[in-house]
């Protein structure tokens, strides 16, 4: 049986969710019709001997010294065979039932559709329920740990900017998505449990980094696509956003990191501008009224 669909997965450092995560797509790994592909990105705890010994059918990827999620996954959509991408973090597993045959009807329904958005969960623990009432719908884009490629749409736009390094990269592929014509749909009836307290990222010895890289992949992203008339307006309330909601309340790492983050604008400009795609007035009006990239998902009642 020819592979049809591949399930995506980077790795750094994370043997014990990666465990989970495979654990709970066992039966979808043992599927005939499906191929896993794995990125080590220089682990130090054993993760490809793991891989190895219980997973020999997974095909692994590692680096030597560490080279980013984002140069990986281009690695791994453009080494897998399959006709959809699966790509998961490795914190992340479906909680729905018929996973693969949703996903195959719904891109045949849908030709247009470049990329499905999963419904995503975030939680250690799984939600008390999994009902939804939302319907599927076209929106704006969709995010890193849960999502589903069509590879027909993939092979026609630019790979994803590994010079971002972290963040922002959906954004990007969505911006040229739309400018190709294709579609992004959020479709409820894939959800994924991303076993990630948000809150708690707060604490970690990475957050004022992962600021920086936030705060600045989204105004790489303005001078990139939108139109020139546009971005000063952005930047300015974005900024002021920033200093409202962070710098203002004392929160000293994410203010490090709003700094940070305009230098490497600064520094950036050059090529910001040189491998600029700017939408029309007309495509920038039409995309703004797609719907937001539905990111957090909480069951009906705790709204």
């Amino acid at each position: 049986m020819s592979i049809k669909f591949s399930i995506l997965i980077t790795t750094k450092n994370r043997l014990t969710d990666l465990k989970i995560t495979l654990a709970r797509l066992a039966s979808l790994l043992n599927r005939e019709d499906v191929e896993c592909l794995l990125y080590d990105d220089a682990s130090s705890d054993g993760t490809v001997n793991f891989i190895a010994l219980h997973y020999p059918h997974i095909k692994i990827f590692k680096n030597k010294t560490s080279l980013g999620l984002i140069h990986n996954r281009n690695v791994l959509l453009k080494k897998c065979l399959g006709n959809y991408a699966i790509s998961l973090d490795d914190d992340a597993h479906f909680l729905s039932q018929n996973v693969l045959e949703n996903i195959v009807d719904y891109f045949e329904l849908h030709p247009r559709c470049g990329v499905i958005a999963c419904r995503i969960f975030w939680g250690k623990e799984a939600p008390f329920s999994m009902h939804t009432n939302e319907v599927a719908k076209r929106v704006k884009g969709f995010v890193g740990c849960g999502h589903v490629w069509n590879l027909q749409a993939w092979r026609t736009i630019p790979d994803y900017p590994e010079w971002f390094v972290f963040y922002g990269e959906e954004e990007f592929a969505s911006y040229h998505l739309f400018k190709k014509e294709w579609e992004v749909h959020y479709v409820p009836q894939l959800l994924v449990q991303h076993r990630v307290e948000v809150k708690a990222r707060k604490k970690d010895a990475d957050y004022a980094q992962r600021q920086r890289r936030s705060f600045r992949s989204g105004w790489y992203l303005y001078l990139l696509f939108f139109p020139l008339k546009t971005i000063p307006k952005k930047m300015v309330y974005t900024l002021w956003v920033q200093i409202k909601t962070k710098v203002l309340k004392g929160d000293l790492r994410a203010s490090k990191g709003l700094v940070l983050a305009l230098f490497d604008v600064i520094l950036h400009l050059p090529r910001l501008f040189g491998e600029s795609n700017r939408f029309t007035v007309n495509e920038y009006q039409e995309y703004s009224k797609l719907e937001e990239t539905k990111i957090y998902w909480q069951p009906e009642n705790e709204k």
